[in-house]
């Protein structure tokens, strides 16, 4: 069957991966409500296309940090990718490489820094969890510094893991060929069988719970390299990041695998990036399974997204292959959702170009 969407390689990845590894991947946190919400809140957001306007040229390039990328379309980090597929994220790498966009890396990733740069050229940054064991951070840091990547995505939503309660019912560990290879060598990288999640008890035994505002600062003095804050939902807490010191802000509720009952980020996206006001980017993840749904984002104000499912399921499905096609389909269909909106370049995009249902009625214009 011929794959025409992101969505269909769902269904693929179900009949292809053990339940166990497909249900880590797939779930959301208790009801799941937020992990529906996710993909709904994109719909409650229609387009004002401008027409006859000429789309004979669309540039979708743009840059992030200051690296140039080829679409505003990312890769999010997503942990363990080894259990999908054999070439894990050596094939996620190569993907995003050849499609001229930046991947994020796992701190929990079954490759390490220094074998995802090995796989050659390309924009990577680094997600970072931060450990009881701050030697362990700086030293993981360092590396990844060394190795070439260019920023962290410092993830601040996890002081304690969300209640997944699929992991629990599996009795998730990571399978017993896989290591989470950035911690082999400081006996951090297997994961203990537990009597409900055995990842809920790794982060629970090693994952900092004190983690504080105080902690972006430090981590500016062990690096250089920029500081994105994934994980910010709210204006007040935008204030203070970039207050902190931080390069950027990923809104993010961890695919909704941690507090259920957040808002899709979509939702929660215009409120950040009105805190904002401008001096930093603001990138969303969450939900994304649509080119509308990136120009969406991007017409709410968001400099650029960044997809996490849709790369693992593609992976188990098809490998590497599988991973440029997502990103190939999401590339066309942005395109095409520009060109039918009237949007040449990314900076024509705005937030005239959609209407959602918490807008008030619109003025109609006097012509």
């Amino acid at each position: 069957m011929e794959i025409t969407n992101v969505t269909e390689y769902e269904a693929i990845a179900k009949e292809k991966l053990p339940k166990m590894v497909y249900d880590y991947y797939a779930s959301g946190a208790e009801d799941q409500w937020t992990l529906k919400e996710n993909r709904n809140a994109f719909s409650r957001i229609l387009f004002r296309p401008r027409i006859l306007i000429d789309v004979s040229k669309i540039d979708m390039s743009t840059t992030v940090l200051g690296f140039k990328i080829s679409m505003p379309i990312m890769i999010a980090p997503t942990a363990m990718q080894k259990m999908a597929h054999p070439e894990g994220e050596y094939a996620t790498a190569r993907a995003a490489s050849a499609a001229g966009t930046i991947m994020t890396l796992s701190s929990w990733a079954t490759s390490s820094v220094e074998e995802v740069a090995s796989t050659g050229p390309g924009i990577r940054f680094f997600q970072l969890y931060v450990y009881k064991d701050r030697n362990v951070v700086a030293q993981l840091v360092r590396r990844a510094e060394k190795a070439g990547f260019k920023a962290i995505a410092l993830t601040v939503d996890t002081p304690r893991l969300g209640r997944r309660e699929a992991d629990i019912k599996n009795r998730f560990t990571l399978p017993p060929f896989l290591t989470l290879k950035n911690f082999e060598g400081l006996d951090l990288g297997k994961m203990d069988q537990a009597d409900d999640s055995g990842l809920a008890s790794y982060v629970a035994g090693q994952i900092d719970r004190t983690l504080s505002w105080q902690d972006v600062k430090w981590l500016q003095t062990i690096t250089k390299l920029p500081i994105l804050v994934k994980g910010v939902l709210t204006a007040e807490d935008t204030r203070i990041a970039v207050q902190s010191g931080a390069a950027g802000i990923i809104v993010s509720n961890h695919g909704a695998r941690q507090l259920d009952y957040v808002p899709a980020t979509i939702m929660a996206l215009e409120e950040v990036v009105k805190a904002a006001r401008g001096e930093v980017p603001v990138f969303l993840d969450g939900g994304v399974r649509r080119g509308t749904d990136v120009f969406k984002a991007l017409a709410l104000g968001a400099s650029g997204i960044f997809i996490g499912r849709p790369v693992v399921f593609s992976l188990a499905a098809e490998g590497e292959a599988g991973v440029r096609k997502v990103l190939q389909m999401l590339r066309d269909e942005f395109e095409l959702t520009m060109a039918l909106s009237g949007c040449r370049s990314l900076q024509e995009i705005t937030r005239n170009h959609i209407v959602a249902d918490w807008d008030t009625p619109r003025v109609v214009p006097r012509l």
